[in-house]
């Protein structure tokens, strides 16, 4: 009889754990076939571009472009002053609670004329203010932005800051008080090496992450009510920030993009 009791308990668990692996297999399928690419890998749609000194969707000097599947950031037709012409390719829908993934590389030289922080510097911004509300002389949105920096093959420049304009988050429940606040796991990346970032936004907690790997953890972005466009944005005393746009910066240093990808949560 114990015998008998003994195989049972173990057929139940042998049950129970297939179930429950069958039900995270399905889960993880789901989560699979729900990405959604934002990059069709042969045109900008779905995309709008805005350069500082450039009307919305003027595209100067062929700044974004595709080609052979890759979605490039040039700046080969600025001359010889890049003139502070920074700029972001905006995604078109707003988005509120997702994962955003996306692959890079930064290759080429800086453009002439460019900050010296230019070097190796771009960003996915998001929670952003849509394009079409920048001001003509305002060279970056109100918004949140993953960092991107690259290797100059000697010293560390970790990839995955949090720089807030116009907003403050909590890290570690205190409010930032830099502009850009560095990833808890540093991370550099040399050479002209594709590389994974992630942004996961889910009820006001947002977390980085490079090649997989968690490098920061954030949480309830607000605007900055003495800041004098974000000031603009808070609707009825309400200054949390629960939804925007997301955009690939042009700052100056070519970058190259590839898969990216949405889950919507």
């Amino acid at each position: 009889m114990k015998r008998f009791i003994h195989l049972l308990f173990l057929c139940l668990l042998f049950a129970t754990s297939c179930k429950e692996k069958k039900s995270e297999f399905i889960e993880l399928k789901t989560e699979l076939n729900n990405w959604q690419p934002l990059f069709n890998g042969t045109s900008l749609d779905g995309w709008n571009m805005r350069i500082l000194g450039y009307p919305l969707g003027e595209n100067f000097g062929n700044t974004f472009r595709v080609s052979d599947g890759i979605l490039s950031v040039r700046y080969d037709a600025y001359g010889d002053d890049f003139n502070n012409r920074f700029g972001a390719l905006y995604f078109n829908e707003k988005l509120a609670n997702y994962r955003l993934k996306v692959e890079y590389r930064f290759v080429g030289e800086t453009a002439p004329g460019a900050p010296e922080w230019g070097f190796r510097d771009s960003g996915v911004q998001f929670h952003s203010q849509s394009p079409a509300s920048l001001k003509p002389d305002q060279p970056f949105p109100v918004s949140l932005e993953y960092n991107l920096h690259g290797g100059n093959g000697t010293d560390e420049r970790p990839v995955g800051a949090i720089c807030a304009n116009g907003m403050f988050v909590e890290l570690n429940g205190q409010k930032n008080s830099s502009y850009c606040t560095p990833p808890s796991a540093q991370k550099t990346f040399h050479g002209d090496q594709w590389v994974t970032l992630e942004i996961d936004v889910k009820d006001s907690i947002i977390t980085h992450y490079v090649n997989g790997e968690e490098i920061l953890t954030y949480a309830n972005p607000t605007y900055n009510p003495e800041h004098e466009i974000a000031k603009t944005l808070i609707v009825n005393g309400d200054a949390r920030v629960k939804d925007g746009y997301i955009s690939l910066q042009s700052n100056s240093h070519p970058i190259d993009f590839r898969k990216i990808e949405l889950l919507k949560y």
